[in-house]
């Protein structure tokens, strides 16, 4: 991986892209922070994961080595090698303790944080998909979350290979030093660093009992609480005390569907892998598409089993009375509590299709979801009282103190909904597929019947079959002056071209949504950034012609955000800050990541993006690095044309004195030669040497019109968003003139003076 990106800036945005070694296929970002401030990045790709540390204090260069080069150094490794004494000690070979020691804080110099260290875990085949823990971000100090003590230390995550393994792996949580990655031991062959030798400090849990490739996984922690089912296991965590235990799942495609339970005890020891086997299997109907634990209720596990709905599954509620003879701490089968049906297919009389659904996520902290349908619609379930104060009774809550023994029940109707932008050709793809029309009169026969239906039927359910996205819920750091608990959503739908929308704070989207619906006053042309869904634009750019395949949205840190050396920052009182997104977006390629910036100049305003309003002053800091996508075309010099010298000859254009009752259609005496002058008007705006009573006069005052420099006095009065509105308004009647006049009606338009 290139350690520097290579930088496009866009209209819209900047983008950074990063092109890897080999093909990715999943990327996640670690939700806590490692110690030296450092985020932590995740991706599969053909011969395991890479980890990259972003930002934080850098690491200390390396000490120059002086060992081999030291005469006594080099007689005594000689004397190691060539012992005679080959009897084995177990305590010969020493344990390498890492101790990397990091730089002191310095000013960030670019917006983008640059990678710290990397480490590459080698497998031996293609991971997957990779599974982090459904936390709020936070630091290494605060990461006990459930009480688990180990996340202080350590990386926690699950990853699926190509072939039937999954494993739950744990890493140091601090990135390794340089003096750690030139040890000898590395040297001693390619699969020296491999994972599960244990020279990393890494752990590995294998999770057996399958008999094909898992195509999902999700992984939670069990809450440390009283009481349990199984008294031998109670006895045994008595006996040694509390052990962190994570709940991992994943789905396989088995029979008609395969999904899976484990219990992993995070206490296992570097260099040892060991085998757990499941304790919940449950057959399905069909195959699954996604899965995600809840992070409030750890117990219940969001499927998505497209495109007949999204259920929710319990593995701790048993669905048969319990047995007092079972041992361990969950029952051998678990309860679906909930159905969510997505909506029919629209032009779909004929069949009872509905719409596909491409993802589906936890949002309010798992008390309501959003969901994302191959046609665009987007969609968020209230199942649980989640929505702003606005919403407080428009819905009850499914798993209320009223509703707990909830089982098997249905919810079709969504709280609030809406299109994603540039998504208008997926919701209407039978006008795409149907012939242009020819004006002519086609009479409707059972034949041509039978032709139409077929047409729209292979444009509508067929059609968004195909269509790949995905959701990607990020909980933003509670800051100061706001209240926590913030959250952050990108909505993206895959392709050459691909569309990725971002949410930046989905509570106040969610109540902005509620007041259009209800007539409240909300301003859907410069709307506050927070309140409106933003479509990132011009992303082909950064991926260079590879197809998206995955969007994340990477929270910023709080000193790039919202910093605190300005405590009047508009960040902090829950207007957007002048830094653009409270999110960084990192688009997957093929073999290719992008971090895009949205910049908040560019999404501030329509007026700002279609017009391209003033930007803000910046100190120029010399000859920018970046590749311009776009460059912004140098102004020409302005070229005066004089039409009014005359010149002996025939056949051009003749002037005659303003005051002349003849016009320009009468006998005229001199020619007027149209050529280009470089003559500059005089003070008085006048160009020299010109007839002041010569004809076709207005030419000058157009050419002094074009030659004045722009007012800015007048320009700053003017409303260039209600300019905007009208020119929008009269592009529109006229496309609707044109469709009109090729159809063969004619309408006049009329606007009252």
């Amino acid at each position: 991986m290139q350690p520097i990106p290579r930088t496009r800036r866009t209209a819209q945005n900047t983008q950074y892209t990063y092109t890897l070694d080999y093909r990715v296929h999943d990327v996640k970002t670690y939700p806590v922070q490692s110690p030296q401030g450092a985020s932590v990045l995740i991706y599969g790709h053909d011969n395991g994961i890479t980890l990259l540390w972003r930002g934080g204090q850098r690491l200390k260069a390396p000490k120059p080595s002086t060992e081999g080069h030291n005469g006594s150094s080099s007689q005594d490794a000689v004397m190691i090698l060539d012992s005679d004494d080959d009897d084995p000690s177990p305590s010969a070979p020493t344990v390498f303790v890492d101790k990397p020691e990091f730089e002191n804080p310095a000013a960030p110099s670019s917006p983008l944080p640059e990678i710290t260290q990397t480490l590459d875990l080698a497998f031996g085949t293609a991971i997957l998909q990779i599974a982090v823990l459904p936390m709020s971000p936070c630091g290494a100090e605060d990461a006990a979350w459930n009480g688990a003590e180990i996340l202080k230390t350590k990386l926690v995550f699950a990853v699926t290979c190509a072939t039937n393994d999954t494993y739950v792996v744990t890493l140091p949580l601090t990135p390794p030093s340089h003096e750690s990655k030139l040890r000898p031991e590395l040297r001693q062959g390619l699969l020296a660093g491999s994972a599960g030798k244990g020279l990393w400090g890494e752990t590995l849990t294998l999770l057996g009992g399958q008999a094909r490739p898992s195509e999902g996984i999700a992984m939670t922690l069990v809450k440390q609480k009283p009481g349990s089912r199984s008294r031998s296991l109670e006895r045994a965590a008595a006996s040694k005390g509390p052990v962190t235990r994570a709940i991992v799942s994943a789905y396989s495609r088995e029979a008609s569907g395969t999904l899976r339970f484990w219990d992993v005890t995070l206490d296992s020891t570097p260099g040892h892998v060991a085998h757990v086997d499941p304790f919940q299997t449950e057959y399905l109907p069909s195959p699954l598409a996604s899965i995600s634990f809840n992070p409030l209720n750890v117990t219940q596990l969001l499927t998505i089993a497209s495109p007949h709905a999204v259920r929710i599954y319990d593995y701790s509620i048993p669905s048969l009375p319990s047995d007092d003879t079972s041992e361990g701490p969950f029952p051998t089968q678990g309860s679906w509590l909930v159905s969510l049906y997505p909506p029919f297919t629209r032009g779909s009389a004929m069949s009872t299709a509905r719409k596909p659904i491409i993802a589906a996520d936890w949002i309010a902290h798992g008390r309501a979801i959003l969901t994302l349908l191959a046609d665009g619609q987007w969609g968020i379930w209230d199942i649980n009282g989640g929505g702003p104060t606005s919403s407080s009774g428009s819905g009850g809550s499914l798993f209320s103190k009223a509703g707990a023994g909830l089982r098997g029940s249905a919810i079709t109707s969504f709280s609030v909904s809406g299109h994603m932008e540039g998504t208008s050709p997926l919701r209407n793809p039978a006008a795409q597929n149907a012939a242009p029309s020819s004006g002519e009169f086609v009479p409707m026969t059972p034949h041509t019947r039978r032709d139409a239906i077929a047409a729209s039927m292979i444009g509508g359910s067929e059609k968004l079959a195909a269509v790949r996205g995905g959701i990607h819920v990020a909980k933003l750091a509670p800051r100061r002056g706001a209240e926590p608990g913030d959250e952050s959503a990108i909505l993206w739908l895959g392709g050459a071209d691909p569309i990725v929308s971002v949410i930046p704070v989905i509570s106040r989207f969610w109540d902005a949504q509620l007041r259009r619906a209800g007539g409240g006053g909300v301003n859907l042309w410069s709307g506050a950034q927070p309140t409106r869904m933003i479509r990132l634009a011009d992303l082909s750019v950064g991926l260079l012609g590879e197809r998206c395949t995955g969007a994340i949205a990477i929270p910023k840190q709080s000193r790039s955000v919202f910093g605190t050396k300005r405590p009047s920052s508009p960040g902090e009182n829950g207007t957007p800050s002048p830094e653009g997104l409270p999110v960084e977006v990192l688009v997957q390629g093929e073999s290719r990541i992008v971090v895009v910036h949205e910049s908040e100049e560019a999404t501030s305003s329509l007026t700002s993006r279609l017009v391209g309003a003033r930007k803000k002053t910046r100190p120029d800091n010399g000859t920018a690095k970046a590749i311009l996508a776009f460059p912004r075309p140098e102004k020409p010099n302005s070229v005066a044309f004089n039409l009014s010298v005359s010149r002996a000859g025939a056949g051009l254009l003749r002037q005659r004195p303003r005051g002349s009752a003849k016009g320009l259609f009468g006998d005229v005496d001199e020619p007027v030669d149209i050529r280009p002058s470089t003559e500059a008007p005089d003070a008085e705006g006048q160009a020299p040497n010109r007839p002041r009573d010569a004809g076709l006069m207005f030419i000058n005052d157009l050419n002094f019109a074009a030659d004045v420099p722009d007012d800015e006095s007048e320009a700053a009065e003017r409303d260039i968003e209600q300019e905007m509105r009208d020119i929008m308004e009269i592009d529109r009647e006229l496309e609707q003139m044109e469709s009109d006049r090729e159809r063969g009606t004619k309408r006049v338009f009329f606007e009252e003076g």
